[in-house]
């Protein structure tokens, strides 16, 4: 195999040093054969790495037989199963080009993603075979349906069966004849202001990507993760799939995403990455489970989390912390949050990270304060999701810290963010106009995200280019950091979609939150246990409309809201109003709701 191992740096992994990502899996199972690889929940499956190799050798040896071969679609439409993993490294043997579909996807939305990647095969399980199969009545290309769960229907393969059925297949030849310029996988953009776009992600993107983490974190040799995100997502596959494959990080698969916090006491990862709302509510837990302490472990709880507050803002404003105060936070940290870090099963923790939209500051804080120092980093599909990342040693709250190593960024004249590194694209599939539009003419990626940097070059983002809002009076504000603060102002606030663009002042749909505001109104004697029913509830109301006068505080005037409309029900991820990376749906909740923001603007 052609590689560039002796080039890697030293104590590094050698899979670093490998020239595709397929031949960085060959080097960590024959390094790590013994190793457990995949495993579930209390171990109720595992498999090491030298097995996981023996499968995916023979379950690339059937697709073949298939008819699949080099540069190739392989739809996957699967949940964080193990099977996950063993179908898309199978795929890579051959030099297929494996990507997934949402799992809430519906038949027209399937039809639409396996057209456009050309898959001839699909590797689907039980619960999804029925949209799959509505799609497939229109997919006279898609050959194979493989179902990896499950009694057959009509028309399907068992995984088994294709695992076992394989001729003689030479799968380390396959592999050399790899190079870093094929197309590893499809990462499809959620369509927020169109349909989806097929970002191709090369081999030599990934790497580079996963290099650049090797600067910040020093994985341990039995260095763990948890799979739980979608795996249609660029955050799922390069934290919990790529750079696995790279370090031989252990996966715990977490099949229903809900159950995730659930997970971190057992399993102690290494890096835990999560969008603003896991940590939102997970802030949100910590807070009602102290407020249920004794009244003495409580206030001491409180005044010791204050304390810790006080020095983790003096701490980013550059100041001295008083003696007395350090001591004091140290005895906390010994005596509670400790404690707290390992009830949460994060007291292993090398880094933790929050993306994918601003996280309230108070959140941030509350974090650092408790010895957990969670760091904001930011990217996109379009760059392997790496591009910039706050250092554990130096992170800067409230911002998505400097240049990721290996990354170069810099600002247009109008303040959109730009992009020049080899973690960047090689362009959006079937679209090469649109790939054109998406580079600047010296080669930069336009991102669409309007950025500052501070003197110290650690990069804030303001909001998307698009999603700016320009009220009546011209005044630019960022909907997305009015949310964030809206959301942080009260855990009873699930989801906020900010209204002004063109308007006279700034209005919000609010809905409550789920998990929440049934425990909350219970709490205060509130009957009723529907979304609707406490929305309904004036004593509800008043705590929600609290919590937007506390947030307007922290607001300039002109971001205020003036009016809040309170909606009857849920947002849910692929519903009218979320993608399915829980991003706002912004013309589609303008439209739904039209009435509702006509009325707030009609006196």
């Amino acid at each position: 195999m052609e590689s560039a191992l002796q080039q890697r740096r030293p104590g590094a992994p050698a899979a670093l040093g490998a020239a595709t990502v397929a031949e960085a899996f060959r080097i960590t199972a024959r390094e790590r054969a013994d190793e457990v690889a995949i495993r579930t929940k209390a171990d109720a499956f595992t498999i090491t790495w030298g097995q996981l190799r023996e499968r995916v050798d023979a379950l690339a040896a059937g697709l073949a037989e298939l008819g699949v071969g080099r540069g190739q679609a392989v739809a996957l439409m699967l949940s964080n199963r193990p099977e996950f993993h063993l179908c898309d490294v199978a795929a890579m043997m051959l030099g297929a080009t494996p990507f997934s579909i949402y799992n809430s996807y519906a038949p027209e939305q399937i039809r639409y993603l396996v057209t456009d990647a050309g898959a001839k095969v699909l590797i689907c399980e039980q619960q999804y075979l029925p949209q799959v199969q509505a799609a497939r009545e229109e997919l006279p290309g898609l050959e194979h349906v493989i179902v990896v769960d499950g009694e057959l229907a009509e028309g399907t393969l068992a995984l088994a069966d294709v695992e076992a059925a394989a001729a003689d297949f030479d799968v380390e030849a396959s592999v050399a004849a790899l190079r870093g310029s094929d197309v590893l996988t499809l990462i499809y953009t959620s369509g927020t202001t169109g349909p989806p776009k097929g970002v191709e992600l090369i081999h030599r993107n990934l790497l580079a990507a996963v290099e650049g983490l090797e600067e910040l974190i020093e994985f341990p040799r039995d260095g763990r993760v948890i799979s739980w995100l979608p795996a249609a997502h660029i955050a799922e596959r390069n934290a919990h799939h790529y750079l696995p494959i790279v370090f031989g990080l252990q996966i715990t698969c977490c099949d229903d995403p809900r159950q995730v916090l659930s997970y971190l006491p057992e399993v102690r990862p290494s890096w835990f990455f999560a969008v603003p709302r896991i940590w939102e509510k997970l802030k949100s837990g910590l807070e009602a489970m102290i407020a249920g302490q004794p009244q003495d472990q409580r206030e001491r709880t409180r005044a010791a989390l204050d304390a810790a507050v006080r020095k983790v803002r003096l701490e980013q404003r550059g100041e001295a912390v008083p003696d007395e105060l350090a001591k004091q936070v140290a005895e906390a940290d010994a005596e509670i949050f400790a404690g707290l870090r390992e009830m949460l099963g994060l007291d292993r923790v090398e880094a933790i990270n929050v993306g994918a939209a601003p996280t309230p500051v108070e959140v941030l804080e509350f974090f650092h304060a408790i010895g957990l120092p969670l760091a904001e980093l930011w990217g996109m599909s379009e760059t392997c999701g790496a591009g910039a990342v706050n250092p554990k040693d130096r992170i800067k709250i409230g911002t998505v810290g400097p240049a990721a190593p290996g990354v170069e960024l810099k600002l247009d004249s109008d303040g959109e963010v730009l992009v020049k590194s080899e973690v960047v694209m090689a362009g959006y599939r079937n679209l090469p106009d649109q790939t054109k539009q998406s580079f600047a003419d010296d080669g930069w990626l336009r991102t669409g995200d309007i950025g500052e940097f501070d003197e110290d070059g650690y990069l804030k983002i303001v909001d998307r280019k698009k999603e700016l809002i320009i009220n009546a009076a011209g005044k630019n504000m960022s909907p997305a950091n009015i949310e964030a603060t809206l959301k942080s102002a009260s855990p009873l606030i699930g989801q906020a979609c900010c209204i002004g663009d063109g308007r006279p002042y700034n209005t919000a749909l609010i809905v409550l939150d789920a998990d929440f505001a049934p425990v909350w109104a219970s709490s205060q004697g509130i009957d009723g246990n529907s979304l609707a029913e406490l929305a309904r509830d004036e004593r509800v109301r008043a705590a929600v409309e609290a919590a937007v006068q506390s947030a307007n505080h922290k607001l300039a005037r002109v971001e205020q809201i003036k009016k809040f409309t309170l909606l009857e029900e849920d947002w849910l991820p692929s519903g009218d109003e979320l993608t399915p990376t829980m991003k706002l749906k912004r013309k589609p909740i303008a439209a739904k709701y039209a009435a509702e923001i006509d009325a707030m603007y009609a006196s």
